[in-house]
């Protein structure tokens, strides 16, 4: 909970009742073009042993999420994954993406994870910044394939 002279919300774990609002920070502040049913039907597979989602609040109106999951290869220790962050352009620099992203990181030293990872698009340039001011740092450049199947 964060309670500061600029604003007033909470962080909590998202539900499935949140889909909505969290439909409409995936298109207006990612750009990804999702509906409300792929958003519930995420929400309701979430294996919370290995991946949840947090939501920031105000009252009824959704400020933010960040969806973390335990991420696992074989050439490397357990990190935990940022799969996606995003706060409303109109509740940016209150404290929202940090508080987000402690929460996340919580939730990584709570499953005696002790790194975290995430990857953020070429041209996302205000988000680095905002990564580099929360401590991380870049560790490479890469590319991203996808196959339609």
């Amino acid at each position: 909970m964060n309670d500061n002279e600029d604003s007033y919300y909470d962080i909590r774990k998202a539900r499935v009742s949140d889909a909505g609002m969290l439909a409409a920070l995936c298109r207006e502040e990612m750009g990804y073009n999702c509906t409300v049913g792929q958003v519930k039907e995420a929400l309701h597979g979430l294996q919370p042993e290995r991946e949840q989602v947090f939501i920031a609040v105000s009252g009824h109106q959704a400020l933010g999420f960040v969806h973390v999951e335990k991420y696992r290869v074989l050439y490397f220790d357990t990190m935990a994954n940022i799969l996606g962050l995003a706060v409303r352009r109109d509740a940016r620099r209150h404290g929202i993406g940090s508080w987000l992203m402690q929460e996340a990181e919580t939730w990584a030293k709570d499953r005696g994870i002790t790194a975290m990872r995430l990857n953020s698009g070429a041209g996302r340039k205000e988000a680095h910044a905002f990564y580099r001011a929360i401590g991380y740092t870049e560790s490479k450049e890469q590319l991203r394939f996808i196959k339609k199947l």
